[in-house]
């Protein structure tokens, strides 16, 4: 069971590469960060409670995600969601000047 949560803390670490503040904005503004910072604060509260309950775990999971393994696969998830973040940016261009220009006729 505790190989399990374990196993659960550890992927949500894994899947958090930075914590900005997050804000209400718009579809258009929304910054390619934001993507990964849920997982990030989600990690980040997660962290915080096991270190309270136990230091020696929190330990554990630290040292699990700074391992060469884990800091490979979070920058591979970090580049990779980069990449559909600017995928997603130029759709979201290409729709509006469809919108634009065939339904507004501009």
């Amino acid at each position: 069971m505790l190989q399990s949560r374990a196993l659960v803390i550890a992927l949500i670490l894994l899947l958090s590469t930075t914590f900005p503040e997050v804000q209400s904005k718009s579809l258009f503004e929304k910054d390619r960060r934001e993507l990964l910072a849920v997982p990030e604060a989600i990690a980040s509260y997660v962290y915080e409670a096991v270190n309270k309950v136990s230091p020696k775990v929190s330990q554990f999971f630290l040292d699990t995600v700074q391992s060469p393994t884990v800091t490979a696969a979070r920058q591979r998830l970090a580049k990779e969601a980069t990449k559909v973040s600017i995928m997603f940016e130029q759709l979201i261009e290409k729709i509006k000047s469809l919108w634009y220009s065939k339904v507004l006729g501009y």
